[in-house]
């Protein structure tokens, strides 16, 4: 998800997504410690999302 994406959710939906990876990032990475997956690279791409969102909430939180 790209930030011009991000930008453009509500703060509910931010919340929602945010919930949504995170499921997504823990179970990737139970997955990934079982059995490696064929792309790891999804783990850092999903991070990174995590990250996206969490900035974009706590950002409009403070204004």
């Amino acid at each position: 998800m790209k930030q011009s994406e991000v930008k453009d959710l509500s703060v509910e939906e931010l919340k929602d997504k945010l919930a949504e990876y995170k499921k997504q990032h823990s179970d990737l990475k139970m997955a990934h410690t079982v059995t490696p997956l064929e792309n790891p690279m999804q783990i850092v791409k999903i991070k990174k999302t995590v990250a996206r969102l969490a900035t974009e909430l706590t950002k409009r939180e403070l204004q």
